[in-house]
């Protein structure tokens, strides 16, 4: 697939242009350029996070998929160029550009669902300032939404252990955000999401029943279970908390026999719930009827409830805003560009709170001889030596001279990034299972 390309099966809308998905001064200052004659220098910029949230000991790249799918349709359409042009926003020079742009330019980075850490240069773009500039924000704003949603998801499904985590926190966020959301749950090892707009696109998993309303329509509780499990068969989940909860344990029973497939929690002391349904499931014969809880769960709700017989957990608000982090805060900085000779010059904004580290990055990830990783090991200019270590490349081809890898995109990018992510966790130190406070679980080593 070519950027310039549109591709309904990596999850785009046909005549869906997101290239006015960006602020105003990114055009501006593409005007600026052509006019000092310095918008056609090659340029390479970095993608990058000078720290992580509180708390965190590492982050998970998502999004890149997203991106990508997302830089096919970046092309300003003629009514779009006619907006620019009525606003007087650029001059007529620019508008010419901006009416053949299309991304021709190179971009590597960290494959989609590996972990990153303070100043891993997530992703390198190699272009001309032009046409590199114009992508900074739709580029952070797809990184930094759906970096912290996978970074939240990961610590999540860390303190399950063993035990599935489905997303469905769509009501509590931005439509096309929640969309974004259950796709970067995946990615971090979540089993399902609610979201069928996800599950259309990137053929994940999607589940769901009931809510309270269902039970409250009908005149009793035992109508509303019956009708359910008529509906769906006895393995259905049916929510046994809008009532009293040991009443509505029986009912369950009652409409669906031993073949009750769960019952699902949504409120109150979710601890003390769940051992009381165990105890009464298994009097009634149901020992294989599973329990799912919900209710505003983060991963120290989830940890807390390792103790529980439960079976599953979902998760929506603390999900889909990043459990208090919303944001990766990553930033996309000029690092190098040619001189008036075409030569290259290394560039660092400076600013005293703000220091960049100036010059082409080139990561890799060392490893002791367990086999656990050991530090980002990034060289500046050219590649680290790793003195003997045993190391694994960091950053892979997404884009190569506008043609864009089509393996990264669509449901195949999704399944490959859940992958990535499952084997870059595990060959993390223990450490990165903690919830408590203290540095990222690797150093971050120049060389």
């Amino acid at each position: 697939m070519t950027v310039t390309q549109t591709s309904e099966a990596a999850g785009a809308e046909p005549g869906d242009s997101t290239a006015l998905r960006t602020d105003q001064y990114e055009l501006t200052m593409v005007q600026a350029a052509l006019r000092s004659g310095a918008a056609h220098r090659r340029c390479v910029f970095e993608v990058f996070a000078r720290s992580l949230p509180a708390g965190r000991r590492y982050g998970v790249v998502a999004g890149t998929g997203r991106l990508l799918e997302g830089l096919a349709r970046f092309r300003f359409t003629a009514e779009q160029l006619g907006w620019l042009d009525d606003r007087g926003i650029v001059d007529e020079p620019t508008l010419e550009f901006l009416r053949d742009y299309r991304f021709s330019g190179t971009i590597t980075g960290y494959a989609e669902g590996e972990v990153y850490l303070p100043h891993s240069p997530v992703l390198r773009i190699e272009s001309s300032f032009a046409e590199a500039t114009l992508l900074e924000t739709y580029m952070l704003s797809v990184l930094n939404h759906d970096s912290a949603v996978a970074s939240a998801a990961s610590r999540m499904t860390l303190a399950a252990v063993d035990r599935p985590c489905v997303e469905m926190g769509s009501r509590r966020t931005q439509e096309a955000s929640a969309t974004a959301a259950a796709r970067a749950a995946m990615i971090a090892g979540f089993s399902g999401t609610s979201n069928l707009e996800a599950g259309r696109r990137w053929d994940v998993a999607t589940l769901g029943t009931a809510a309270h309303a269902f039970t409250l329509l009908h005149d009793s509780e035992q109508e509303a279970f019956a009708t359910q499990v008529e509906a769906f068969g006895p393995s259905t989940s049916l929510l046994v908390d809008t009532y009293d909860v040991a009443a509505g344990v029986r009912r369950a029973v009652e409409a669906a026999g031993a073949e009750l497939g769960a019952v699902r929690l949504d409120s109150g002391d979710l601890v003390e719930q769940a051992h009381e349904v165990r105890r009464l499931l298994d009097e009634l014969g149901n020992t294989s009827t599973r329990i799912i809880v919900t209710s505003d769960l983060d991963e120290y709700a989830i940890a807390r409830l390792q103790s529980a017989p439960v079976d599953s957990y979902g998760v929506g608000t603390q999900l889909v805003t990043g459990s208090g982090a919303p944001t990766a805060s990553m930033v996309y900085k000029l690092v190098e560009r040619t001189d008036a000779d075409g030569a290259a010059v290394p560039v660092a904004k400076t600013a005293v709170g703000k220091r960049s580290v100036g010059g082409v990055k080139h990561p890799l990830r060392t490893y002791g001889a367990d086999g656990s990783a050991t530090s980002e090991l990034i060289g500046v200019g050219g590649a680290p030596d790793p003195e003997g270590r045993a190391v694994r490349e960091l950053m892979v081809p997404l884009v190569v001279d506008g043609e864009i890898r089509a393996e990264h995109t669509g449901a195949a990018g999704v399944e490959a990034a859940r992958e990535r992510h499952r084997a870059s966790v595990d060959e993390l130190p223990t450490a990165a299972h903690r919830l408590q406070d203290g540095e990222p679980v690797l150093p971050t080593v120049f060389d």
